[in-house]
């Protein structure tokens, strides 16, 4: 039990885990608000053609991690949620506030936590190959579909409406999949280019 306990935390432990939250400098507090912007920003490019509007989020999130890494990647996708949690429209359409979050599709917001929380656990087991950061951020993504999905079912049925599985995934999943893995594919050819300039 204590092995695997260990296990788990030796990811977030050392150079790239929680003790180099402890040495953040003020260059890299300005990445993570700028990459916190660029979020915004992409959550206010969106395309109302279903219920669920396309966004270009996941990009945001995506392209954040790749650039900043899981631990700074992470954070600055904190601060968006903070930010939107506290009222200010950075979230899909211009909205803010924790009304945005309880709403059915705030779980995909809270989401994008996981999928950060994803990619800085993978990648600190296993590397930072491209290979490793392709499947950190799938895993990363399919948990974020599978909260955000749970939070949608579990909204719905509070206010009084049913939804078959199917039917919901349908409705919140598999339109956006194809789109998602563009995102990320374009996130993965964009990210290293502009990490070396991070760097210099």
């Amino acid at each position: 039990m204590v092995d695997n306990f260990a296990l788990l935390w030796y990811p977030f432990s050392g150079k790239r885990g929680i003790a180099s939250m402890k040495k953040l400098t003020v260059r890299d507090l300005v990445l993570c608000a700028l990459m916190a912007a660029l979020l915004a920003v992409c959550a206010w490019i969106s395309f109302p053609v279903l219920e669920i509007a396309y966004t270009l989020q996941t990009f945001g999130v995506f392209f954040a991690l790749l650039v900043l890494g899981g631990a700074r990647g992470t954070l600055a996708i904190l601060v968006y949620i903070l930010l939107g949690a506290v009222g200010l429209p950075v979230f899909t359409g211009f909205r803010g506030g924790i009304g945005a979050l309880l709403g059915v599709t705030g779980g995909y917001i809270l989401g994008f936590l996981f999928t950060g929380l994803v990619y800085w656990l993978v990648t600190g087991l296993l590397g930072r190959k491209l290979w490793v950061k392709i499947l950190a951020l799938v895993l990363g993504l399919v948990v974020c579909y599978a909260f955000g999905s749970a939070w949608f079912l579990t909204v719905y049925f509070r206010n009084g409406k049913s939804i078959g599985v199917w039917a919901l995934l349908m409705k919140c999943v598999i339109p956006y999949l194809p789109a998602d893995i563009v995102k990320m594919a374009l996130a993965l050819v964009l990210a290293p280019r502009v990490a070396k300039a991070v760097k210099a």
